[in-house]
């Protein structure tokens, strides 16, 4: 059963959209910690993620996070840049997620604007088919070769508990909490105890270290035909950074010590959802009501490296606050009738943002506080034309006090060939409104002039595709192939363009075009206690940049391939799960705009080499599966810097010729107790 795109949850084969889903034994048998871990292995995606602040955000058809729509509970989710966009796959606990829906092209119809490249809906666990139900569970990983119970800068440790409780018939209640305990990778640094006279600028960590407590808690009631149920999720997370830069001090009487200038930042978020479910007469109602809250503070500290210890700590700054009210309805089942249905929504969302001046350059030295307004209607019908056809067109008009009025528009169509496949035809538009960095930010000293642009329109996406499905046998023995093709096209793509040459400046601009297509194919074979999944796709990208002053890049297709495979097998004597799954990614070529040291823009292709991810679990229960022990290994191949050319470069500063992606092989331990 799926919900996303879906006038009301149905079977994924009648759906008309297009649904990958990642369920919760897919998700145990990778023992991943991280969402973003789990959807590393999907095709024509790619998790990017940033070491110095543990974010990671999914790239979906060659474009960036914040092109990518990311719900929890079919809600977007407050988050540093923005409400479900540019979303870090990093702050969910994993270990209460039920199944990951996935449905790539422009959806924004249904869920409105930055849901250019698709939407990835994570569906939490709401019921138990027990009275009590309950687990608990311990993973310890090393991170590389690192890892120690007790010291600091050693290790991954998480802990999870998740408890049910099913009051009588109609009231359920849960809560869940879960710790991620980063302790950070050294890299090609030395961790934050790390003290040379020399002054060698090795002291801290490639990978910060991370803390962070996830919790969540449901109240749920069903009768009849209306169901309701409010959570609560709380997020606080705590990133560690380590100066590597020492100052000298000297004390009277001559003796000397260094002192470094670390910083800790802390996230707190806030999440209040209610929903419904009911019948008004024969018309099937759906609403949701959220009001969302996220902090950002960070904490300046003076260390004397060589003594080890602390020596003064400033209070708390504040550099970062968001306030969202947002609200989601849904009308349908207005005909009562199998043949035609239509679906009436609305949706609208209230955020009012405090950025201090420090986040966006100098800016004159002045905090920025921000409300935006957004309202849309969408409306959509669906026609079974005949057992075998249906067609559905979808409208959007959404309002805003801050841009002009946005229409998106969509058109899906689901044939039935044969008894055992299906052809889809998908197009829809949608659009991205520009985040806080591009309209406001203002950075102006001898050495840069880099200005946000508060005229800038919302970009505007077209994606189309078609896919095929056939599927053939049921039960402990089938097998599945798909065949599909998307074509992707963003407008008046916001970018940071060359305004003036002399002197530099440069202004965040709508200048750029980008066109991505994709084609793949995927196998699935199933028989008994073995499960073989397979898939490839060949990925084109085109970016036309121009540099503002009648320079442009060429329009070529650049393409590269990937290649996914996994397969799981269980003994029926013992239930011992083997499970493998591996990954390739293949060199990823795009244009780059930079300049020379007289200011002269040039165009060249930059490359992102290419690499191989390959992870290996063995699981056994134990006590009638009230116990389990699983082992395994991460990243077998041991990838962790990759060279990476696509990064723009400019006369004052050169771009880094590799990127750390992952922080080598790790090895991990996970008991789970079942209660």
């Amino acid at each position: 059963v799926v919900v996303t795109g879906q006038f009301s949850p149905q079977s994924i084969n009648k759906s008309i959209y297009k649904v990958e889903v990642i369920d919760q034994v897919q998700i145990k048998n990778m023992a991943a910690t991280t969402v973003a871990e789990v959807l590393s292995q999907n095709l024509n995606m790619l998790i990017v993620p940033d070491a110095s602040s543990g974010n990671s955000q999914a790239n979906i058809m060659g474009l960036g996070g914040q092109y990518t729509k990311v719900l929890i509970d079919n809600i977007p989710i407050v988050n540093d840049e923005g409400l479900g966009n540019s979303f870090d796959l990093t702050k969910i606990n994993l270990n209460n997620v039920e199944r990951i829906e996935i449905v790539k092209g422009s959806m924004g119809v249904e869920y409105g604007n930055n849901a250019i490249t698709g939407v990835i809906n994570i569906i939490t666990k709401k019921s138990s088919s027990k009275k009590f139900s309950g687990n608990a569970s311990l993973q310890e990983e090393t991170v590389g070769k690192n890892y120690d119970w007790y010291k600091k800068g050693n290790g991954r440790h998480v802990q999870s508990l998740n408890l049910g409780y099913n009051i009588n018939d109609n009231w359920f209640v849960s809560a869940d909490i879960n710790h991620n305990d980063f302790q950070g990778f050294e890299g090609g640094q030395k961790g934050y105890r790390h003290f040379s006279e020399n002054l060698d600028n090795l002291r801290g960590y490639d990978w910060q270290p991370k803390d962070q407590i996830n919790a969540n808690a449901l109240v749920k009631y069903t009768k009849n035909k209306t169901s309701f149920y409010y959570k609560i999720s709380h997020l606080n997370e705590e990133i560690n950074f380590r100066d590597n830069t020492l100052s000298p001090r000297t004390f009277p009487g001559g003796e000397r010590t260094y002192y470094a200038d670390d910083r800790d930042y802390f996230t707190k978020r806030w999440v209040h959802q209610f929903n419904i479910q009911t019948k008004l007469g024969h018309i099937n109602y759906l609403g949701d009501f959220s009001y969302q809250n996220q902090t950002r503070e960070y904490q300046d500290y003076l260390y004397d490296v060589p003594a080890r210890q602390e020596i003064s700590r400033d209070d708390k700054f504040r550099f970062y606050e968001t306030d969202v009210y947002y609200s989601r309805g849904m009308f349908s089942n207005f005909l009562n009738s199998d043949t035609f249905n239509f679906q009436i929504g609305y949706e609208l969302d209230q955020t009012s943002g405090y950025s201090s001046y420090l986040t966006l350059g100098n800016n004159n030295d002045q905090d920025l506080k921000k409300k935006v307004f957004n309202y849309a209607n969408f409306i959509s019908a669906e026609w079974n034309i005949s057992s075998l056809f249906s067609v559905r067109p979808g409208f959007r008009l959404a309002l805003s006090d801050k841009f002009d009025i946005q229409y998106n528009y969509s058109l899906t169509a689901k044939a039935g060939i044969s008894k055992n496949s299906d052809l889809r035809a998908i197009i829809g538009s949608a659009n991205r409104f520009p985040g806080y960095e591009e309209l406001y930010t203002y950075m102006v000293d001898s050495n840069h002039d880099i200005r946000g642009n508060e005229n800038l329109n919302p970009e505007k996406g077209f994606s189309g595709g078609l896919f095929w499905d056939y599927k053939n046998g049921s039960g402990k023995k089938n097998i599945s192939f798909n065949l599909s093709g998307m074509y992707l096209q963003v407008k008046d793509r916001i970018e940071l363009g060359l305004i003036n040459n002399n002197p530099l400046q440069y202004k965040y601009i709508n200048i750029d075009d980008y066109k991505s297509i994709a084609f793949t194919g995927g196998f699935q074979f199933k028989k008994n206690n073995f499960l073989i999944n397979s898939g490839v796709s060949f990925m084109g990208i085109s970016k036309i940049l121009n540099d503002n002053n009648g320079g442009k890049s060429s329009d070529d297709f650049y393409f590269y391939p990937e290649f996914n495979f996994s397969a799981n097998y269980k003994l029926s004597t013992t239930n011992t799960l083997f499970a493998l799954y591996y990954k390739y990614s293949g060199n990823n070529r795009q244009v780059v705009m930079e300049s020379d040291e007289a200011n002269n823009v040039t165009f060249r292709v930059g490359k992102l080499q290419d690499y191989s991810m390959m992870n290996f679990t063995v699981s056994q229960p134990f006590f009638n599966n009230h116990f389990e022990v699983a082992l395994g290994i991460k990243n077998i191949f041991d990838v962790t810097d990759l060279s990476n050319t696509m990064q723009a470069g400019s006369a004052h500063s050169a771009a880094a010729a590799t990127q750390n992606y992952f922080y080598g092989r790790s090895y991990f331990a996970r008991i789970i107790y079942n209660f």
